[in-house]
């Protein structure tokens, strides 16, 4: 598989060339284009692992595999909003943050973990995508991406700006304050991740864009 991540960093897009044979898997609407000798496999990756990635992960209950076949083949993919894609070289586990699953080798095994009882109470809960396997993985963002290295110590993300994280590293999830001053002050949940490890961050949170948002909407008139 070769690569090209283009029109970054805002409106990224991964171009990937594949052998004759060679595929890869992807979130359902990813494709942007391909070519002819492309086809397109629609596979659930599992009765039971495809039901929680829907109810836990938020994630499509299908994954599509975009395969090459009599040749060499090519496909664009992008997510569906404003950010950019990071290209992860994976050997071992990566949990990646609803959402933020694009593409990967298709020997990628994909999982769910579940963030705790408290991301019930938010819109920007940690519900991980468990990424196991040797390949490359292509996470995107809201917002542009960059890395945090911790090593052996302590940090804390607000949980709409997670990305992705590895193995490692372990998180609690708790509020900002009591709930009078999380209400008054916009903040939400945050994760206190620990340990050893690499923290992916986006730039921007989708639910504290839409919240910006909503003010400049035009109401309905009875």
């Amino acid at each position: 598989m070769i690569y090209e991540i283009i029109q970054r960093p805002s409106f990224s897009l991964v171009e990937v060339e594949l052998e004759d044979g060679e595929a890869i898997k992807a979130e359902p609407g990813a494709m942007v284009h391909m070519s002819p000798n492309i086809e397109v496999e629609t596979k659930t990756g599992g009765v039971f692992k495809a039901l929680k990635r829907s109810m836990l992960g938020g994630e499509s209950i299908f994954v599509n595999t975009f395969r090459a076949r009599g040749g060499k083949g090519s496909i664009g993919l992008a997510p569906p909003y404003m950010g950019d894609i990071e290209a992860l070289e994976l050997k071992g586990t990566l949990y990646a943050q609803s959402g933020a699953f694009l593409a990967s080798s298709e020997n990628i095994d994909i999982d769910t973990k579940f963030g705790g009882a408290k991301t019930f109470f938010s819109r920007e809960g940690i519900f991980l995508l468990k990424l196991s396997g040797e390949g490359t993985v292509f996470i995107s963002s809201f917002g542009g991406i960059y890395k945090k290295e911790l090593r052996n110590e302590r940090f804390i993300i607000d949980t709409g700006h997670l990305v992705a994280f590895t193995e490692g590293l372990d998180f609690k999830i708790k509020r900002v304050g009591g709930l009078k001053s999380t209400l008054l002050s916009g903040e939400g949940l945050v994760a206190e991740f620990h340990g050893t490890g690499t923290l992916y961050i986006q730039t921007r949170s989708v639910d504290s864009f839409v919240g910006w948002l909503i003010p400049f909407l035009p109401t309905s008139r009875d």
